[in-house]
């Protein structure tokens, strides 16, 4: 009896332990919970700042809309385009949607933000658009362009927000005003750990918009969601990014943008190979080619030597630079390992990082170095976080 009572309590403890999961409801985006926004759109001129992760189920927002009776005047687009599929760096032109006759709107080639004319035509702007919570990844500088073109006309904005795949733990350098530029407008840490709709409110309640403005700002925001919940993207956000393994390694990866190290561009691995043809860093090769997605790619046409990471494990609570450390220090030629532009600079968000790693400081040095200006940033986080 006294082992049946065990095989029991056993049983029972695991049950109990499925009981969360079995339970738990799905994410909702703030793009699926209509009823939250669709009243503030009804009878008004509407802008749309989208692209290709848009979805709500199987259908665009903007075809979404539409079905609705919702007016849609401009669709803005940020980089890659409306469809996702210009290469990174891409100028995009304005064109019209074969679709829905709609004008489509670059705001990654000759203007950043909509005009003054524009924003007249418009009563309300609708930004939806998936983030993956790197401080270098464009289109959260794109909303942040809006905002400003927002709170200059002095009109509403909506962000319906959606998770971030890499928001449950902020680490690396944070932005020093000087390296302000397309890929890091705020003194945010590489990865910042706020969703989309967070990192709204911070912009507009640290003042960041030019002139120290304000955004007339609505976030719609997640339902059954936290940092700590899991969410792998349902759509790749970029060309590059093809896959979760991809979005988890980007953080960590883009550092070797600024350097003479491939991280993929131009094969079937994006973000998921490390190489370069100067030294033999691995057993692994691939050679950089021109494809949709990746016109000219960094080491075109180069058989580069290297490490592949498709199935390299993730650590979860903070950057894995060891890969970048690694590759410095075996460089053949540490003087050249930095490209000319010192884009690394502008990645890092400072200089520091270069300048200590061409100085010998240790990997732990330098971590130790950011936390000051993290333990600051974490303080501030709290102000705007809408999840746990």
């Amino acid at each position: 009896m006294n082992h049946l009572k065990q095989v029991l309590v056993i049983v029972l403890i695991s049950i109990y332990s499925l009981l969360p999961n079995a339970f738990s409801q799905p994410i909702q985006t703030g793009a699926d919970q209509m009823n939250l926004y669709l009243p503030a759109l009804q009878g008004k001129r509407v802008g749309m700042v989208v692209n290709h992760t848009s979805r709500v189920g199987r259908s665009h927002l903007v075809d979404s809309l539409l079905t609705r009776g919702i007016t849609i005047k401009t669709i803005f687009a940020p980089e890659h385009g409306f469809r996702g599929q210009a290469t990174d760096g891409e100028k995009i032109s304005s064109v019209r949607d074969p679709r829905t006759g709609i004008m489509i709107t670059s705001l990654y080639g000759k203007d950043y933000k909509p005009s003054p004319k524009q924003m007249d035509s418009l009563d309300v702007i609708v930004f939806d658009i998936q983030d993956v919570g790197a401080r270098f990844y464009t289109y959260t500088s794109t909303m942040q362009y809006v905002m400003e073109a927002c709170a200059e006309a002095n009109k509403p904005m909506i962000v319906l927000d959606r998770p971030n795949p890499n928001g449950h733990y902020v680490d690396g350098p944070v932005l020093e005003t000087k390296f302000k530029s397309f890929v890091g407008l705020n003194p945010i840490p590489v990865v910042y750990g706020l969703t989309i709709g967070e990192l709204a409110r911070m912009i507009n309640g640290e003042k960041w918009l030019a002139g120290s403005k304000t955004c007339p700002l609505t976030v719609v925001p997640l339902k059954n969601y936290t940092h700590q919940t899991p969410y792998t993207l349902p759509i790749p956000p970029s060309p590059n990014l093809p896959n979760q393994q991809a979005v988890l390694l980007y953080p960590s990866l883009c550092f070797f943008e600024g350097t003479v190290v491939s991280v993929g561009r131009g094969t079937d691995k994006q973000f998921q190979v490390i190489g370069s043809p100067y030294t033999k860093y691995g057993p692994y090769t691939f050679t950089p080619v021109d494809k949709p997605g990746a016109v000219n790619p960094p080491l075109e046409g180069q058989l580069c030597y290297g490490l592949d990471l498709t199935a390299a494990p993730i650590q979860k609570q903070g950057l894995m630079l060891d890969y970048f450390f690694d590759f410095f220090n075996r460089a053949s030629d540490k003087s050249k390992f930095f490209l000319a532009n010192n884009g690394i600079d502008r990645l890092a968000g400072t200089d520091q990082l270069r300048l200590q790693l061409l100085a010998g400081v240790s990997e732990a040095k330098i971590r130790q170095s950011w936390q000051p200006a993290l333990d600051a940033y974490k303080l501030m986080r709290k102000k705007y976080l809408l999840y746990p």
